[in-house]
């Protein structure tokens, strides 16, 4: 919301020298956020003046261009100049070159002299051109950066304006005004107007404050006027779509007078352009009161004006020119020809007013917040009265916009006003809150009086009546957003002063500190980081492709997933059933930014729906806890949530540098980084062939518990998948059931002792048939060697010359240590005998 300062003077008293950054330092102070100053002086500086165009000499040049050599005088006839500056002409008249031709000898126009600077750094000076010396300049809008009209000279009799020569333009166009713009949060609706924002200010300074609602004098109960039918037949959640419309007519309006100068500049200052009288007075009442209105061209409108929702198939174009398909939820204002507006979010072009208009129906409605939410979202159509609508609109100021706007009209546009009018719709119930005696000081932590909060709650606009052991709290109409005690106490300590609440900790309660399953997840996560991976978070959303390829290992096997009801884009309207994808667009996306050497993983969760049931038939109602057995149907219908973790890993493992070369990721790391999760959590994987879809035929394993269960796959993706994906060849990816590991894993993870005594170290090459996985020869030579086996590890396979077809020789060194004593070489043999012994009893292993 943008704040010119002109404006809020009106209402309140802003001391004259202030400026914008003052205004949001005390707004800060009740609880408003600022954004930015919009100072439209500071990009204008130097001579700006009104002129008169004394003669004008149209010359033809030689490159088919037609200029104009003037003659301006920028001072009244017989005053002095006090102009001074390089190329400004004593007498007061400037010769100045134009290339416009839409102004005539006698019109006054905006002349910026030499020394003076334009938006965008354009500086005027006295310059030769076109065999003259041009003095100046003869400004358009666009150039005062006042509008986008280029090629036309600001006319000022066409603006409605006679200045006296001389006369500062950026003073006459409200330029030399200033706007703060400060961040309305979704509770604070009632700032979205100067009534609100002059009245938070008082707030803040203890300055009188002026409700502009209050200087408008509204008829109490028109009758007779235009015909209005509220027929809402499918109100969402049961609550009326429109609660009040208000309709008012003005008769003979002139829409081509020019609006006043004072309303275009604050329009443009508060961040909206000029567009016509009715469509800037229209736009000048909803800035100041909150509460926007609606003009339509009387003569176009046929019969009763009817709110209902849409019919299935009706279509609207609107003013934007483009035509929307309409849903059943729309609530639209309709008349005997059809759709005429969406309601609270944008009128329809068929009965918008024009330069022809002469009679003109004044809307001030309104609208249920949820449904003009939901209007704006589904056709993405923002507008300022939607972004006020859906936050919530004081329901009694609507009679009042209407009558400014016919006050507005008949003043500026020459019209007169019917004295009929029409208001239909029911007041809401105002809510009643009690607020228990002692509740703000026991919510804020600080004592306040009973006479202090009932004068901050009156300053607010508050009814405060005794009740009981405390107070009767009737919030005002326009702060729709307290509803309970808590809003009330929080609202006592803004008004008091947040810089008044004493700064004090409050004691901690004494836990049990993290569970076992955030200890886990934890170090599983910081392990993973301290590895040198880069921990992302991807949306959950996924296409249904993703979910069929990386859900499940086999091809074509079934993979039930939730489909999401209203999914961001159709491409990505599944839930993921595998972290993988995520993963792999993030890894696109940071490729397709120049990164190619990356290493990432995520935490997160999968959806795993069980046999196919999921959700419930109805949603309870809100405003009520449901009841213990719809809760329990609602969790009934969740899917199963597994936490998963899994890593991408493309590229090199380190930059290239001198006498460095790094080595390209390989499905090996992947599996690492699968032992290390296991290692961290105290957790044996068992790493063996496997097969997955997504995964390269050759270059995939299977990551098992000792059980037997399989908790995931690691290895390279599949060449296909990665060129479909136009993701690098050889990536390699793992992932991991992560809540799996964490159910298999020790209460404790207890560090290995770590032995002084020497290692014994013996090497083994076994022969064996060249489909025994080596990983279970491993197990077997574990197994054999006994206790004084402290490590087993493959480092070398070969098949070839001296071993037989069908064969391999597989080598294992393998490490002794004794925690008591030095083992002699004896032990050591006899324990790596034992462990041959079992491996050629279990796979027919040959010693080489």
């Amino acid at each position: 919301m943008r704040i010119p300062l002109s404006w809020l003077r009106e209402y309140t008293q802003l001391p004259a020298g202030a400026r914008a950054e003052d205004l949001m330092a005390d707004l800060v102070k009740v609880g408003l956020e600022e954004e930015a100053v919009h100072r439209p002086a500071d990009s204008i500086s130097g001579p700006v003046v009104v002129g008169q165009v004394l003669s004008l000499v149209k010359e033809p040049q030689s490159n088919g261009k037609t200029i104009n050599w003037c003659q301006v005088r920028v001072v009244p006839e017989g005053q002095e100049q006090t102009l001074t500056g390089k190329g400004i002409d004593p007498s007061g008249v400037q010769g100045i070159v134009c290339g416009a031709h839409n102004f005539a000898e006698g019109d006054k126009v905006v002349v910026t002299l030499p020394g003076a600077t334009l938006p965008g750094g354009f500086h005027i000076s006295a310059r030769k051109t076109y065999g003259h010396v041009s003095a100046g300049m003869i400004a358009s809008a666009r150039e005062l950066g006042i509008g986008e009209d280029h090629d036309g000279i600001i006319v000022l009799s066409r603006l409605g304006l006679d200045p006296e020569l001389g006369t500062d333009a950026l003073a006459l166009f409200g330029l030399d005004d200033e706007a703060a713009e400060i961040n309305v949060t979704p509770d604070r609706s009632y700032c979205f107007s100067i009534r609100g924002i002059a009245r938070e200010y008082s707030h803040s300074t203890g300055t009188p404050f002026t409700d502009p609602a209050t200087l408008v004098t509204a008829p109490s109960a028109p009758e007779g006027g235009y015909g209005v039918v509220l027929d809402d037949a499918a109100p969402i959640y049961n609550v009326p779509g429109c609660t009040r419309f208000v309709a008012r007519i003005v008769r003979g309006v002139d829409p081509t007078r020019p609006t006043p100068q004072w309303m275009v500049s604050r329009l443009r200052l508060a961040g909206v352009r000029s567009i016509s009288l009715p469509v800037d007075v229209s736009n000048y009442v909803m800035f100041e009161l909150g509460q926007p209105t609606h003009c339509y061209d009387l003569a176009k409108l046929d019969g009763d004006i009817v709110v209902r929702r849409a019919a299935p198939g009706e279509t609207l174009e609107t003013l934007d020119g483009k035509v929307r398909t309409l849903d059943a939820e729309d609530l639209l204002i309709t008349d005997a020809s059809g759709p005429i507006g969406i309601a609270g979010v944008m009128g329809g072009a068929s009965t918008e007013c024009s330069d022809t208009t002469t009679d003109i129906l004044i809307e001030a409605a309104n609208f249920d917040p949820v449904g003009i939410a939901r209007s704006r979202r589904r056709h993405k159509l923002p507008s300022e009265a939607s972004k006020r609508f859906e936050r919530g609109v004081d329901w009694h100021v609507a009679s009042v916009a209407a009558q400014r706007v016919v006050d507005l009209l008949v003043d500026l546009g020459g019209g007169t006003a019917d004295d009929a009018g029409t208001d239909v719709g029911t007041a809401p119930e105002p809510a009643r809150i009690h607020l228990p005696s002692g509740f703000v000081a026991e919510r804020i932590g600080m004592d306040f009086s009973d006479e202090l909060i009932v004068r901050s709650l009156g300053e607010l606009g508050a009814d405060v009546e005794p009740e009981g052991e405390g107070l009767r709290v009737t919030p005002p109409s326009w702060r729709n957003d307290l509803e309970t005690k808590e809003d009330l106490s929080e609202e006592v300590a803004r008004l008091v002063g947040y810089d008044k609440i004493p700064a004090t900790l409050p004691v901690a309660p004494p836990g049990r500190g993290y569970t076992r399953a955030q200890q886990q997840r934890r170090r599983l996560v910081q392990a993973l980081a301290d590895a040198g991976l880069t921990e992302v978070l991807a949306y959950p959303f996924v296409s249904q492709t993703a979910n069929e390829t990386f859900g499940t290992a086999e091809a074509g096997a079934p993979r039930p997933a939730v489909r999401l009801a209203n999914p961001l884009s159709e491409e990505h309207g599944w839930l993921r059933t595998s972290i993988l994808p995520g993963l792999i667009d993030t890894a696109k996306r940071n490729h397709g930014r120049g990164f190619r050497d990356l290493a990432l993983f995520e935490a997160g969760l999968v959806f795993l729906p069980q046999d196919g049931a999921l959700g419930t038939s109805s949603i309870p109602p809100l405003g009520a806890r449901p009841e213990e057995d719809v809760l329990d149907a609602l969790y009934d219908g969740l899917p199963h949530q597994p936490l998963h973790i899994g890593a991408v890993l493309t590229g090199k493992d380190s930059p290239e540098a001198p006498n460095h070369a790094p080595r390209a990721w390989d499905w090996a790391d992947a599996i690492d980084i699968a032992r290390l999760a296991g290692e961290v959590l105290g957790v044996e994987i068992v790493v063996s062939q496997g097969a997955h879809q997504a995964f390269h035929p050759g270059r995939a394993a299977q990551l098992s518990l000792r059980s037997g269960e399989t908790v995931g796959y690691a290895g390279e993706l599949h060449p296909k998948l990665l060129a479909e994906l136009d993701m690098p060849a050889r990536s390699v990816a793992v992932e991991l059931d992560a809540d799996a590991l964490f159910a298999a894993a020790a209460d404790v993870v207890v560090a290995k002792h770590i032995s002084t005594f020497p290692l014994a170290t013996q090497d083994v090459a076994l022969v064996v048939d060249a489909g025994v996985p080596a990983d279970a020869v491993k197990d077997a030579l574990r197994e054999g060697a006994g206790e004084l086996l402290e490590d087993v590890s493959l480092f070398d396979v070969y098949t070839g010359a001296g071993i037989d077809e069908g064969k391999k020789s597989l080598a294992f060194g393998l490490r002794f240590r004794a925690g008591d004593r030095t083992l002699t070489a004896d032990e050591a043999s006899e324990a790596r005998a034992g462990a041959v012994a079992l491996a050629a009893e279990r796979f027919g292993a040959v010693q080489r």
